[in-house]
């Protein structure tokens, strides 16, 4: 251990890229989070000609769920549609936005809730549980003093 005094670093303090990728691989590794048979050919929206060509693309995309989802308490399906979502191209007619698909979104949210790591909220919406929110923040700690 170095001489300087190592704080709690939570996910907020790291850069998103770095943090989706670190707990990308971490879901990766782990044997309890179940990946569906459909992902090699399913798009992400109806605004996409193909499927990702990434074969890990189901890890990045429920890092970048749960991250958004500690960031913003109370965080839904349909909010979560529009931040992932992209521009329809409709030939000579005006681009307007198309909303990802609801069914990738809710699988992944489901799984994290089988894995206690998100919970329910009154009001609607997915909030970040206690065991969750201590295991993003030691992935964040890893990924701040370069241990992962």
């Amino acid at each position: 251990m170095s001489d300087e005094r190592k704080t709690g670093v939570t996910v907020r303090d790291v850069p998103a890229a770095k943090f989706i990728a670190a707990y990308a691989d971490v879901l990766k590794n782990n044997d309890k989070f179940v990946v569906p048979k459909w992902v090699d050919t399913v798009k992400t929206g109806v605004h996409k000609e193909l499927a990702p060509y990434d074969p890990d693309w189901y890890y990045i995309r429920a890092a970048a769920i749960i991250r958004k989802v500690y960031l913003r308490p109370g965080t839904g399906v349909g909010a979560l549609q529009k931040r992932f979502g992209g521009c329809y191209r409709r030939g000579s007619r005006p681009e307007i936005h198309q909303d990802a698909a609801s069914g990738i979104i809710r699988t992944i949210m489901r799984s994290f809730e089988d894995l206690k790591l998100t919970e329910q909220t009154e009001k609607g919406g997915r909030k970040i549980s206690r065991t969750g929110q201590q295991a993003l923040d030691l992935v964040a700690h890893q990924v701040a003093y370069d241990e992962l």
